[in-house]
């Protein structure tokens, strides 16, 4: 029992530890590679808060436990958009970014949609892994497109206005133009310094997001165990929550510094992986047997709360504290839903 308590507690404080590194350094890294904080958040953030998810869902389905990988997969996409985006909205409004509601939000619609008829058959073997696999490339392959795309039109934007505006002097043509200052270049110790000191900063806090979930996940099973709770609400529950702790904990500090991008982003990006390199990757490991259940109650209520947030997004406003309880509210009623079994 004090074991699990200092696991609890221990794991508490390591995350938000690091998820301020991790934030730091994600946002240094999106400012010196001329990246936009909010692709910063949709993949390096994600994979790194989404790690605890796949390292529990692994072994769970190793330990012959699916129940309890399918849960935390579930039940993490539900509190990311209920639980961790309502409360950063509630701590501060966030400011959906343009490219996030027109993109990265249809495209986490898109792979829960897709997820019914893969878990159709109650089986998610090799081949519905590769299936989810498959839309995870298509998904970072437009998303790098649209990359490739914004830089170009930066530069072209850049370039415009220094050919308008330059006096003949072509020094200040090429400082206009989007390329890495002189003085300053990747391949030299000072460029080397930009990008090891931030990229240093996430890999450390994605490594201690890691090691503070699973004392979260350690410490909150076995009090769970304590009282004999199925395995699927713990995995709902104890275990979702706590390795959407990472995505809390990063989301809250974003918001707090006034990263809205790299939040939304954040969670947006976190739910996509779930699904399809969480999920789809713990089946191409161990092959998982899906509860009936899970398509009668848990997937209409992650389905639900997916969907609310398209009409927040779009309502022209900041996601603010209203909207935000909002996101609460409706999470607290799928975990009503839940628990009644369906009815």
């Amino acid at each position: 029992m004090v074991t699990a308590l200092l696991l609890v507690s221990g794991g508490s404080l390591l995350l938000w530890i690091s998820a301020e590194g991790l934030v730091r350094g994600a946002s240094a890294l999106g400012a010196q590679a001329g990246i936009s904080p909010v692709v910063i958040g949709l993949t390096v953030v994600s994979i790194g808060t989404s790690a605890p998810e796949l390292v529990v869902c692994v072994l769970a389905a190793v330990r012959g436990s699916p129940d309890l990988a399918i849960g935390n997969v579930v039940g993490s996409n539900l509190a990311n958009v209920g639980l961790v985006l309502g409360l950063a909205a509630a701590v501060r409004p966030l400011k959906m970014a343009g490219q996030v509601v027109r993109r990265e939000i249809p495209w986490m619609l898109a792979v829960t949609v897709l997820l019914l008829p893969v878990i159709w058959n109650l089986h998610l073997g090799r081949v519905e892994g590769a299936v989810l696999g498959s839309l995870l490339f298509l998904y970072l392959f437009f998303l790098g497109a649209a990359i490739r795309g914004e830089r170009s039109s930066r530069r072209n934007g850049a370039a415009s206005t220094a050919v308008a505006g330059a006096a003949g002097s072509g020094a200040d043509v090429r400082r206009s133009s989007g390329r890495p200052p002189a003085g300053r270049p990747w391949g030299r110790p000072e460029g080397l310094r930009l990008y090891a000191v931030p990229g240093f900063l996430v890999m450390v806090g994605s490594l201690g997001l890691v090691a503070g979930g699973q004392g979260i996940v350690a410490g909150s099973t076995t009090l769970a165990d304590l009282f004999g709770i199925p395995e699927m609400v713990i995995g709902l529950s104890v275990v979702a929550v706590g390795t959407s702790l990472p995505e809390l904990a990063t989301t809250v500090v974003a918001a707090v510094r006034g990263e809205a991008d790299l939040a939304v982003g954040n969670i947006v990006g976190s739910n996509i992986f779930n699904l399809t390199f969480v999920l789809g990757g713990t089946a191409l490991i161990h092959p998982l047997p899906i509860p009936a259940s899970t398509l009668r109650v848990e997937y209409p209520a992650l389905l639900l709360l997916s969907v609310a947030l398209l009409p927040l997004a779009r309502s022209g406003r900041d996601l603010g504290r209203l909207e935000g309880l909002f996101l609460l509210a409706l999470y607290a009623g799928a975990w009503g839903w839940i628990l009644r079994g369906g009815g």
